[in-house]
């Protein structure tokens, strides 16, 4: 994290409200009007939305040092166009979007790194769209895993890479905005050819570069290919 980032983050720590929130609750839900922006401590947060079809696809799944509800910031929408979940026992600084809004052009350096950093968050979000769209189901769970390597992964001696972060099938599945039953086969194909194993929710990659020639990865900067 830049100096400039911390500066942001700073922000809500002196300006905002400090609150702790349970797992299961929701900070914010899809349709609500947005009037806060809010800045993870610690813990984790799920951002999801409803598909057509009436499955969940999550979006991003944020720890300690995101932002949220940063969608809504100086401009006219005043929804919410997701809903936050507590994955784990979290806690937060919440900020007006009026108080933000007002700090931020009281120190135009700080409005310029903020703007960058929206613009990130943006190409990640695309990006995971293009995946989902573009790669099919199994290309979806791929890129998934891959994305879940570059944010949560542990490089272990032998060289396979923990993923410290738990997930249920479920959770994986609206990750894909696919079926749980479809997730359970691919991994189970995937762990009977030692591409990876899981145990009590935590997944390891042995291979890969196997997942990323599956879907002709592009190799986008680390700071895009993520899941937060």
């Amino acid at each position: 994290m830049d100096d400039n980032q911390e500066k942001i983050h700073a922000l809500f720590q002196k300006h905002g409200v400090f609150i702790k929130v349970n797992k299961e609750s929701k900070i914010f839900l899809e349709g609500e009007r947005a009037k806060e922006i809010y800045y993870i401590k610690t813990g984790a947060i799920s951002i999801s939305q409803e598909t057509e079809s009436g499955k969940e696809l999550t979006v991003r799944i944020c720890g300690p040092d995101s932002i949220i509800g940063e969608g809504s910031l100086f401009c006219n929408l005043t929804y919410h166009a997701m809903t936050a979940k507590v994955l784990e026992p979290s806690t937060l600084y919440v900020l007006s979007r009026k108080s933000l809004e007002q700090l931020l052009l009281e120190q135009p350096s700080l409005m310029v790194e903020y703007l960058k950093w929206l613009q990130t968050e943006n190409l990640k979000h695309q990006s995971r769209l293009r995946d989902l769209v573009l790669n099919g189901k199994k290309g979806a769970l791929f890129s998934t895993l891959i994305r879940l390597s570059n944010t949560y992964g542990k490089v272990l001696e032998s060289g396979t890479i923990f993923i410290d972060f738990p997930l249920t099938n479920s959770e994986i599945a609206s990750l894909c905005a696919t079926s749980r039953e479809m997730i359970n086969r691919m991994l189970n194909d995937l762990k009977k050819h030692n591409i990876l194993s899981f145990e009590k929710g935590y997944i390891t990659i042995h291979d890969l570069q196997f997942l990323k020639d599956e879907i002709a990865c592009e190799s986008c900067p680390l700071q895009i290919c993520r899941i937060d």
